[in-house]
Formats: structure tokens, sequence, C-alpha cells
């Protein structure tokens, strides 16, 4: 009786403001209808990128992507910038080079791949396929060459990375033969049928500060390189424009100029348009010295752009690619200049991560988009500092606690089934005001094949606390077996978080080997206890979810 006058009480307090009534006091019931089948689970999610191509092959890049490559049930895409741009091949932040192209003292071209081929090798070799970036202007091409490769850094205006290589070509003829050398070779190097496998792309974000000329000198520049790749391999698929996340109305041009314009090259209208590609951008910031996160910017990026490839009917089913759809735009930037990347390091982005995509389905469903692939644009970064805040996938070889969501993802198989929640904002608040009410988002995200079926349960809000915990009861429903084995995997402080280990450690910058020992083996999936037989007819799975939590659960 006292506990029933003691609830009435608190509610009457949360009605007169006293105190904050939110979600957090009751418990999060979940139902999962297995036998409600949605839509493929299309690994969305298995692409990525960076601006460093060196570091591809560099030994922690190499290991990065032994990791991603295990992860994924399906062969992951790659995206990398500056592929094309000159250079000895020395990598450093926000920039690489292959030295692809040159030219003899009298202005002929002279070709060398073994850079590029030396990137791509390693894609390959791993079962993993370029999504090639046809950029950017190589030095003996641009029409203001001087000054060529920039000496940007952590604070600088990001403005300044835009040297010679930003530039348009002195001669697009010769532009268009590059391209056409290089899907030769590359044709000549993997085969044919590897090759037709792959998607290239022309540029990066034409819209904003990566082009320094008109819409309509990128429009010429995409005919060329179109034109190139496709007298090199007439079944090669490329697209664009990787516009910026704001970039839709430049998306709508480039469309436009692709379906009913001229032809720079032939003039004839049309220009091939085989998969259509935009970026997504949150937009964090740092509040009363407090991380903000704003879900809301990057998935209204996607709408937008949605809405655009939606009113053409040519374009009805084309493949759709987000060439970056990450929580924010400079993963060079670190949280020592850029406090409002702290979200980095920890359970922030790993929660972040697993409620974006799940939204990300929902909008695709909602139109009807044939979504292909969403590149999370993080990596790593090469002999930095231990956790210095970049936005990437691990740090120094060893993983954070991101990349366990990606292992989440990968197994996560068959098609998404029907999920409800009492505690899961809405696609329409979300869109309209993030997730900033006083509750967190208990969101979930299910699928089911013939063998088995999985739940990605997250507990995630923008503002970067902790100290909460829910709890999560799941009703597993359709499985066509009362009794069922569940394995309970985990992201949070204690588990799956080399960062927090770190952290025990004192934060050390030259760990020693023991040390590098044990955040190897914190940094893997970690399982709550061991597996256990469940009947679902007893109830739902009842559990503890911290805030900025993931759970998954593999069941059999």
């Amino acid at each position: 009786m006292m506990k029933n006058q003691f609830k009435s009480l608190f509610l009457i307090l949360g009605l007169f403001g006293i105190v904050n009534i939110g979600w957090a006091q009751t418990r999060a019931d979940i139902k999962v209808n297995f036998d409600k089948k949605i839509a493929e689970m299309k690994p969305v999610w298995a692409w990525f990128g960076y601006d460093e191509p060196n570091f591809t092959y560099m030994k922690d890049g190499q290991k990065l992507l032994t990791d991603i490559s295990n992860l994924s049930p399906v062969p992951v895409y790659v995206r990398a910038h500056n592929l094309l741009t000159s250079g000895d091949g020395s990598p450093a932040l926000k920039w690489g080079s292959s030295n692809a192209y040159t030219e003899d003292k009298n202005g002929n071209p002279v070709y060398n791949w073994t850079i590029v081929d030396r990137i791509f090798d390693t894609y390959v070799k791993r079962g993993m396929k370029p999504l090639a970036q046809i950029g950017f202007m190589p030095e003996a091409l641009s029409v203001k060459p001087i000054p060529y490769q920039h000496q940007w850094k952590p604070g600088m205006r990001y403005e300044e990375i835009m040297t010679g290589w930003s530039y348009p070509p002195k001669d697009y003829q010769k532009w268009g033969n590059l391209v056409y050398e290089w899907v030769k070779h590359c044709v000549e190097r993997y085969g044919q049928k590897e090759v037709e496998s792959w998607y290239w792309e022309v540029w990066n974000e034409p819209d904003g500060v990566y082009w320094k000329s008109t819409q309509a000198d990128f429009f010429k520049l995409y005919d060329y390189a179109a034109d190139g790749l496709k007298r090199a391999l007439p079944t090669a698929k490329i697209g664009g424009a990787n516009v910026t996340g704001g970039g839709s109305k430049y998306l709508d041009a480039f469309i436009s100029h692709c379906l009913t314009g001229t032809n720079y090259v032939t003039g004839k209208t049309g220009s091939p348009l085989d998969a259509v590609l935009f970026h997504a951008k949150g937009s964090p910031k740092f509040v009363d010295g407090v991380v903000v996160m704003n879900i809301r910017a990057e998935l209204q990026n996607v709408a937008a752009n949605y809405k655009v490839i939606s009113k053409y009917p040519q374009l009805k089913n084309i493949p759709v690619i987000i060439g970056e759809f990450d929580p924010e735009g400079c993963a060079a930037c670190g949280m020592s200049t850029n406090p409002e990347n702290a979200y980095r390091n920890g359970t922030m982005y790993s929660s972040y991560t697993a409620a974006s995509f799940a939204r990300l389905y929902e909008l695709t469903d909602q139109y009807n988009i044939n979504l292909l692939g969403a590149v999370s644009w993080s990596f790593e970064f090469e002999n930095q500092p231990w956790f210095a805040g970049f936005r990437d996938l691990a740090t120094n070889g060893i993983n954070k606690p991101v990349l366990n969501v990606f292992k989440m993802f990968g197994m996560m198989k068959g098609n998404r089934v029907e999920v409800q929640s009492n505690h899961m904002y809405p696609l329409k608040t979300v869109l309209d005001s993030s997730i900033r009410r006083s509750a967190p988002d208990v969101g979930v995200l299910a699928a089911s094949d013939q063998k088995s079926a999985t739940v990605l349960i997250w507990n995630y809000h923008d503002v970067d606390k902790k100290g909460i915990t829910d709890t999560v009861a799941i009703s597993l429903n359709g499985l066509g077996k009362k009794i069922v084995t569940i394995q309970h995997f985990r992201i949070d402080d204690e588990h799956s978080n080399a960062y927090e280990a770190w952290k025990k450690m004192g934060s050390p910058q030259q760990p020693t080997v023991a040390q590098i020992a044990t955040l190897e083996k914190s940094s893997k999936l970690k399982t709550i206890g061991k597996a256990i037989k469940y009947d679902t007819s007893a109830g739902p799975f009842v559990f503890e979810l911290p805030r900025q939590g993931v759970s998954l659960l593999s069941v059999r």
C-alpha cells in the first residue's frame, strides 16, 4: 500500500513540474513479431570511406580492413578521396596521393598505376570492392596547380585544404582519357567481371568547397569522365553527384542534366547515370560542457535528397548510395580543437549509429528507395595519439566501440520484421525535433531467416549523459518454437569497450605490450554471460540497458 501511495505522490509532483516524469520511470516494453516480414535486411551499412587513401596499405589500415571484411556477410564497398591526386604517396590528415598522372616535357600523358593498384589490391585481396572515386585533379592537369599540396592541420580553416587539386582540368579530353586508361588498366588487372561489380563516381561535394568552378564545369567534368569509363568498359557503373547534405537542389540539377541535358562530349541528350549519390550529416554542438548530438539533421538530409530522386519516374528503382552518412562533417578534426567531437571514442558513437541506421531503414521504406549503401566516413589515422577523438573505427590498431555495432549489424540476416517499442521515438518526431525529450530512445530493429533471429536494442539520447539504466522487456513472437537459445551481446562501459579499458589504465600514450593485449581483448564484441535456453511462452525476456548501451539478442 505504501508503495502505491508513493507512486501516486510522485505522479502528482510530476504534473506540477516538481519532478521530471519521463519514460525512465517505466519499463520499455518491446514486441517483436518474427512472422511479420517488412523487407529484406539489406546490409546498407557495409560501406566505409576515408580521405587518406595511403592509409589503406599501412599496418593499422590493413588490420582494420581485414576486421571490417570479416564482420560482413557480403563484400564491403570502400570509397576513398585523392585516388588521382599528385604526390609521392606520403599521407597527411585529409591528404593522400597516387601520382597516377603526370606529363612529359612535351605535355604528353604519363600514367603510373603503382600506388592506386596497391590500394585496390588491398581491397580485392579481402573480397572488398571499390566505390571508386574519380578524383582529384592531377597537378599536371589543373588550371591552377600552384599551390598544390595543402598543409592543413586541425584547428585551421577547413577551406585551406582547397588547393590546386580542387580545380578543373586545363584539357577535358586528357581528363576523359585518364579515366579511360585507368578503367582499361583495372579490367586488365582484375578482370571484367570484377570491375563490373564496382561502382565509380566523380569527385566529391561539387556544390561545396571541393570544386573550384561552376556547376556547368562540373557537369562537363562528369560527362568526360563517364565517356572515358564507358569507352573502356561499357558495362561499368557510374553515378553522382555526391553533393553535401544540404545539396539537394544541386543534385536535382545534376539529375536533370544526366536525363535531359546536352552531353558535353557527344552533343546528344543525357549522360550515363547508373546510381545516384549524396551525403547526409548530423551537427553536434558543445553546450555547457556537454555534447548534444543532432540525429535530426542527418535524417533530414536523407529525406530532402530522397524527395528529389522520387520526383523523377525515370529513376524508379535506380541504385542509391549515400556517399557519406555521419554524425558530422570532419573526420580529421579531433576533440582537442572541436570539443563537440568528444562523442567519438566511447558509446555515444555506437548508440547513435544504431539509432540512425534503424531510422535510415524506416525512411528508405517510406520513400520506396533502392538504397544500396550508406558510407560511414570513418576509418583510422595512422601514427596518431591514442583515442585522439578522430571520427575513426580504430586507434593504433585497437577497434573502438562503434565498430562493434557493425559487427552486430553483420549478424542480422534475412528479413527485417515488425517491431514495437513504447519508448522508441516515432520517425516523424525524430525528423521534427530529434531525440531531445526527457526520455531516451529505447529502440529496436529485428531480423530473421530460416535458421536464426536477431534483435538489436539501443538506449540513446542526443544529450551525451550516462548514469541512467532502463529496464527492457522483449516479447519474442512468431518464432515457431517455444524453447529457444538466446545469446546476449552488449556494448556499454563494461563490455566491448577498449576506450573505458584504456581510461582505467590511466590513459597511457605509450601503452606496454601487455596493456595493448588487454586493450585488444577489451575491444572484442562481448556477451553478457553464456547462451541460455528460454521459454518464449513464459513472458518477455527482461534485462537492464544503460544509457548509450546497445544489445543484440541472437536467437536460435
